[in-house]
């Protein structure tokens, strides 16, 4: 190896060692205390609104796995909770709201992320009712079309294309279909594209 090559082998090694041990050490840091934890997590909760579930998870990471750890995280929990900074009913209205007005995505969409998100099936009914109470599925899935830009499909193909998209986006596949009749999409491949409905 010439004396250049391994200068600049010498130099980026030690800045990618560099580098990792500044990541670990901020990465993987322990909080002992319940005011340190505190903060890490009005930190999170600063960043983005997050639910109960994801702050207990994200909380579990930086403490001990022992019991004086998860005591620790059910302290800053119920500290949060009391102070109003954690509150899973306003955050699930929120979060619907926000994939309504701004991701035109459907209930069903909307209801998934939420479980994934560990919010309670109660919680997440009481927000979807109260988000989409005045939402016409049929205009909002329209608006999804038009916000990824998706025209009236030309062949099977795309036909298909559009039904895959609104289904992922959270529409009921009686919308879909209505959707593409009005498109005058070919009857066979309407039929080639039924699915059972999932209620």
């Amino acid at each position: 190896m010439s004396k250049v090559v391994k200068q600049i082998y010498d130099s980026l090694t030690s800045r990618v060692q560099v580098k990792l041990r500044i990541m670990a050490r901020f990465s993987s840091r322990k909080f002992n205390t319940e005011n340190e934890l505190y903060d890490y997590a009005i930190g999170a909760l600063a960043r983005r609104m997050r639910s109960t579930a994801e702050l207990k998870r994200l909380l579990r990471r930086r403490v001990e796995a022992d019991e004086i750890g998860q005591t620790l995280v059910e302290l800053v929990i119920r500290k949060l909770k009391d102070q109003g900074y954690l509150n899973d009913a306003k955050y699930a209205v929120a979060y619907s709201s926000f994939r309504r007005d701004n991701e035109k995505f459907g209930q069903r969409r909307v209801v998934t992320e939420l479980k994934v998100k560990g919010v309670h099936g109660d919680v997440i009914s009481a927000a979807i009712d109260s988000a989409y109470q005045d939402v016409n599925e049929e205009k909002q899935a329209r608006d999804y079309l038009r916000r990824k830009r998706l025209t009236k499909p030309k062949d099977k193909r795309d036909a298909a294309r559009v039904f895959r998209h609104l289904l992922r986006a959270g529409f009921a596949s009686k919308t879909i279909f209505t959707i593409l009749k009005k498109w005058e999409v070919d009857e066979e491949v309407l039929e080639e594209l039924q699915i059972p409905e999932q209620e």
